[in-house]
């Protein structure tokens, strides 16, 4: 089936979809290439967790084991001025398409977040806010060397500085969030979030490295868009954005390069 996503907005793409129903839409491709071939000006949220270039041979430790860092080919660094290269492309890519209301997060650690929130303001992006993902439940760290890492850092932009940006700000504030032990009822959402990693039931089909969870991405997804709106996400993975899309009644448009996270993503999507 069709999707109304891929008939307004896809008609310019001239690659086929990986898969293509009910307003959810995957393409195995290049996310550059294809945000290139999108119409400008078209979408209105981008959740982007891009690599971390953390695939260096090390450990770490994940459900009480020892496991290796490397998660593939395409999270090892190509060092430091190809790396920010990148991320500068993939997110002047993102400010074409998005509307100039549009906003962008993205996700990462101190490995890569901070050249990612160089790149916003190389590509005339205006951070809105940065917020810190506090995890409970993060895992030790192996060295004892550092401090345990248990938050993971989200900036949030707007494409233009003088727009109205989407913000959600009595659902914010009112609504039930029992996932988190920080926010207190009834009072002004912080930046500070304490979010869980994802639910066993999340990865019954197979996990992504960076998987993030659904409750992280509902938030996202209700703070800054509305009932219909178009998101997009990069390096969709095993497309949480996606599902957090379909369940809150958005419109997605997700990319990734590996095949089998798009098939774990399709298993997700018909599983709700």
């Amino acid at each position: 089936m069709e999707s109304k996503t891929e008939s307004k907005i896809l008609s310019s793409v001239k690659e086929k979809p990986y898969f293509s129903k009910d307003n959810f839409v995957l393409y195995n491709t290049d996310s550059v290439k294809l945000l290139q071939e999108l119409p400008d000006n078209s979408v209105d949220m981008i959740f982007a967790d891009p690599p971390y270039f953390l695939s260096n041979g090390g450990f770490t430790v994940h459900a009480g084991r020892m496991v290796s860092v490397d998660k593939g080919q395409w999270d090892v660094s190509n060092g430091l001025k190809k790396d920010f290269y990148f991320h500068l492309e993939w997110i002047k890519a993102c400010h074409k398409v998005l509307k100039p209301n549009g906003t962008i997060w993205i996700s990462g650690t101190y490995h890569s977040i901070y050249q990612c929130g160089f790149a916003l303001l190389v590509n005339k992006f205006h951070i809105l806010n940065d917020i810190s993902w506090f995890k409970p439940n993060a895992s030790p760290n192996l060295s004892c060397r550092y401090f345990t890492a248990s938050h993971e850092s989200l900036i949030w932009a707007r494409k233009d500085k003088k727009a109205k940006h989407t913000f959600n700000y009595n659902l914010m504030k009112n609504r039930n969030w029992p996932e988190d032990i920080l926010k207190k009822p009834n009072l002004q959402m912080r930046s500070v979030w304490a979010i869980g990693t994802p639910k066993p039931g999340e990865k019954k089909f197979g996990k992504h490295p960076t998987q993030k969870p659904l409750d992280l991405l509902n938030r996202i997804v209700l703070a800054s868009t509305n009932e219909n709106d178009v998101i997009l996400d990069p390096f969709t993975g095993s497309s949480t954005t996606g599902i957090a899309a379909v369940l809150n009644k958005r419109k997605f448009i997700g990319i990734d390069t590996e095949k089998k996270y798009l098939d774990l993503s399709i298993k997700r999507f018909k599983d709700i």
